[in-house]
């Protein structure tokens, strides 16, 4: 019998969390009385510093089912670190782990795909959006250049792949190696490698509450995923550089030949206007390297990537 522990982040879901969590449960009660999994799984929110009553809510949880258990980060430090702590500390307690956000979007109906996937073998199951009628025509249109960006970027993916998947121990044990500070686990997860496939579902709308990914966290992601997991810019950069010097180049020689024959140098527009179109990608490639140095300055100092500062007393006790 298979042991399942989803793996459920949360920040400030005082809301949505007395909703989605009878739907998740009812879905491992399902999932148990099925025979596909352990009646020990459990269901494990991560309480990534929210300012709210999600922890206690998530103690109350703990007390009144025992499929319940809960840690609490000491700060908030993000979605993925989110995800990245209850991965890891599941890494010894179950089989295979489910994680999936707490908003109720996601399909949980998907993960009764996804364990008869890993028992025909694979490791690694992505749940993957069949479609996006539910978006907002930019939401729809961003993200569909956000995977097409990683992919020319080098980043290999699964387009409309977020962070609802399944894991096996063994790759749980895998990924365990990879102690990059800087996390950005939908592209990390694929180097990882072993055998995988995808499930597709439909997405709902957010049965409460408000979304906490506005445009600034997503653009932000998306700028971890490519500094993190790709040096493409910088090539890019070179190529620019190249090309600007070969441009310089030619300028040059027109203006010597130019003088040479007689004429004057006319425009003093156009200079300003080269002057100006180097300099800012003068700044832009100094920005985009700067990047990767503050990637690299944190890298060395080696800080945890996650605290846990309390632990639901039932999930401390095993």
């Amino acid at each position: 019998m298979t042991k399942l522990i989803i793996i459920i982040p949360c920040y400030n879901e005082e809301e949505v969390l007395p909703i989605t969590s009878k739907l998740f449960l009812n879905k491992l009660t399902q999932l148990i009385g099925q025979g596909k999994i352990t009646d020990d799984s459990q269901i494990l929110f991560v309480n990534d510093g929210s300012k709210d009553r999600t922890w206690d809510i998530i103690c109350q949880l703990a007390k009144e089912d025992k499929h319940f258990a809960g840690i609490c980060q000491s700060r908030n430090r993000g979605h993925q670190n989110a995800v990245l702590a209850g991965l890891m500390d599941a890494v010894d307690r179950c089989d295979i782990t489910i994680s999936i956000d707490c908003d109720g979007q996601d399909d949980i109906h998907a993960m009764d795909s996804m364990i008869e996937a890993y028992q025909d073998g694979c490791e690694v199951v992505y749940g993957v959006r069949s479609k996006r009628d539910t978006d907002t025509f930019f939401k729809r249109f961003s993200a569909q250049s956000f995977y097409k960006l990683l992919s020319w970027m080098g980043v290999e993916t699964v387009y409309n792949h977020a962070d609802y998947r399944l894991l096996s121990n063994r790759v749980l044990r895998e990924f365990s190696k990879f102690e990059e500070v800087n996390i950005f686990l939908r592209g990390m997860i694929p180097l990882v490698g072993f055998k995988s496939t995808s499930v597709y579902y439909e997405r709902n709308e957010r049965v409460a509450g408000e979304s906490h990914y506005p445009l600034r966290k997503m653009l932000g992601l998306a700028l971890d995923g490519i500094t993190s997991l790709s040096i493409k810019p910088i090539r890019i950069i070179i190529g620019l550089g190249f090309i600007i010097a070969f441009a310089s180049f030619l300028g040059v020689v027109w203006s010597v030949v130019t003088a040479l024959m007689g004429n004057t140098v006319a425009g003093w527009a156009s200079t300003v206007s080269i002057v100006c179109l180097v300099g800012g990608i003068q700044l832009l490639s100094i920005g985009v390297i700067g990047e990767y140095i503050g990637k690299i300055y944190l890298e060395t100092k080696r800080r945890p990537r996650y605290i846990i500062s309390e632990r639901t007393k039932e999930y401390e006790e095993k």
